[in-house]
């Protein structure tokens, strides 16, 4: 007896890409080349090693604390001071010339079709100022594929995305539900439909230079074939508001205005900034786009380009955007940085020496002493200046003079550096009023410091957990939306 047949509709052939694109957004890079991916923490490998080292350390400690302890505050102070040394030689290399100006073609006719990513989530107030900002771009529209990703979930950010009008505008692509709810994901899946021979990625608070994206396409023109990625420099058009934005502007401007440039001028791998950089479509998609497990996906990126053989180089244009200037979102959003910088050092060494291999040893030290060092730097601060300071008051026994001289040296002799390196990089672009600011940066690390701390327990906690920044609290961002509004209607 034959069983009856059963005919089963098949599904519509939209839903099924849609199911694709999203498993290849979430899962494409962990199958492609799982050593790089960040959805596991720690490999085998990387836990016994832990362990080990955290085995002979109590044994130390067991046999001679005060010894031990000398060492090991010595060893954390010399680091301390090495990545600060290292940043300071970064900002001497990157001060030196300005970089020659590239002519961009002016002809429309012959400029590359440009896919814009604006991954939105909770944005809905951002939208305004994101459409306004992206309407001054001088690049043919018609050369200009722009992507909104809009979170499934996120009802009021695509309610006001409608209402605006901005799908007669835009590729208004909703991003389903599943897996991590990060901005990296949001972004393959976005990817998956790019038309452009170009990627670039705004966020929704930003304001590029209308010209960037003509300089962008003149210097992919001009560049080999192995040139991946472009960042452009980013700053903030509230720098003034307090205390808190005149110190992240100082940070930025060191930042991408003379440490991201040595990186290139030395062949060192860059970790990217986030935001406005333009990449080629082709090697985005051959390298596996971004790690939806990463939540610094740019700074992993980055550095996967250069162990992949790519290079990436500093864009001479400003994206504006708004700075914190709340001091708890500002926690949060530099703990989230410094989790996903912990995150992309144990993916890359997870195999040193394929690193090495592809990077040589400036990428090694690149890794080391600006990715490591960015974070180490952070937690070890407030440690060494107890040492310094509340040690020999509290202990009963002398701890070494030598190595409590040696330590109190590098702490001051960092902040020193701090102060130098936050007053150099305004001052060369023509910020003189925020250069007194610079005096305060020991004060703006130690709340680096907290952030640092904050962003170890996460990693252990929750390691995939995008902590959301809020934007558009600042008077000037207020402002904006109000004029963008007007404009619009």
């Amino acid at each position: 007896m034959s069983e009856a047949r059963v005919d089963v509709p098949a599904a519509p052939p939209q839903r099924n890409m849609r199911d694709a694109h999203l498993d290849a957004a979430i899962f494409g890079l962990r199958r492609r080349s799982p050593g790089l991916s960040a959805h596991f923490l720690l490999t085998s490998r990387q836990k016994l090693a832990a362990g080990f080292a955290a085995a002979i350390l109590a044994t130390l400690m067991i046999a001679s604390p005060i010894l031990t302890l000398a060492c090991v505050s010595l060893a954390a102070s010399t680091f301390f001071l090495l990545s600060i040394l290292f940043r300071a030689a970064l900002a001497v290399i990157g001060s030196g010339g300005a970089p020659k100006p590239v002519a961009f073609p002016t002809t429309e006719d012959i400029l590359p079709t440009v896919t814009i990513l604006l991954p939105v989530h909770d944005e809905a107030e951002g939208l305004p100022t994101l459409a306004d900002a992206l309407a001054r771009l001088d690049y043919p529209v018609e050369k200009l594929d722009i992507k909104l990703l809009l979170e499934e979930t996120d009802r009021a950010t695509i309610a006001e995305a409608f209402r605006l009008g901005l799908d007669r505008r835009f590729d208004c692509v909703i991003v389903p539900e599943g897996g991590p709810k990060t901005k990296p994901k949001a972004c393959n899946f976005g990817l998956a439909g790019a038309r452009g021979e170009f990627v670039v990625i705004y966020d929704a608070e930003d304001e590029p230079e209308p010209d960037q994206l003509r300089k962008a396409a003149a210097m992919f023109a001009h560049g080999a074939p192995h040139l991946a990625c472009l960042q452009a420099r980013l700053n903030f058009f509230n720098a003034d508001d307090n205390f808190l934005t005149r110190l992240f502007a100082l940070e930025y401007a060191l930042w991408f205005d003379l440490l991201l440039p040595a990186l290139e001028r030395l062949r060192m791998p860059i970790p990217l900034g986030g935001t406005s950089n333009i990449f080629r479509t082709d090697i985005l998609r051959s390298v596996g786009g971004w790690d939806p497990c990463n939540v610094t996906e740019d700074a992993d990126l980055g550095l996967r380009l250069a162990r992949l053989g790519y290079r990436t180089k500093v864009l001479d244009s400003t994206t504006f955007e708004e700075a914190n200037c709340r001091l708890g979102n500002w926690i949060r959003q530099r703990s989230r940085w410094m989790k996903g910088y912990m995150q992309t050092w144990l993916v890359h060494m997870r195999d040193p020496h394929a690193f090495r291999r592809a990077a040589g040893w400036r990428g090694i030290a690149a890794l080391q002493l600006f990715v490591a060092g960015n974070v180490l730097s952070a937690l070890l601060s407030p440690l060494l200046w107890a040492l310094a300071l509340v040690w020999p008051l509290a202990a009963q026994t002398a701890y070494p003079p030598a190595i409590e001289a040696a330590n109190l040296a590098a702490l001051v002799a960092g902040n020193l550096l701090l102060v130098f390196l936050a007053a150099v990089a305004p001052a060369r672009r023509g910020w003189r009023r925020l250069v007194p600011y610079a005096l305060l940066a020991p004060i703006y690390w130690q709340l680096a410091s907290i952030a640092a701390w904050r962003a170890v327990f996460q990693l252990f906690q929750n390691p995939h957990h995008w902590e959301k920044t809020v934007h558009g609290l600042s008077a000037a961002a207020r402002e904006r939306r109000a004029d963008a509004l007007r404009r619009i209607n």
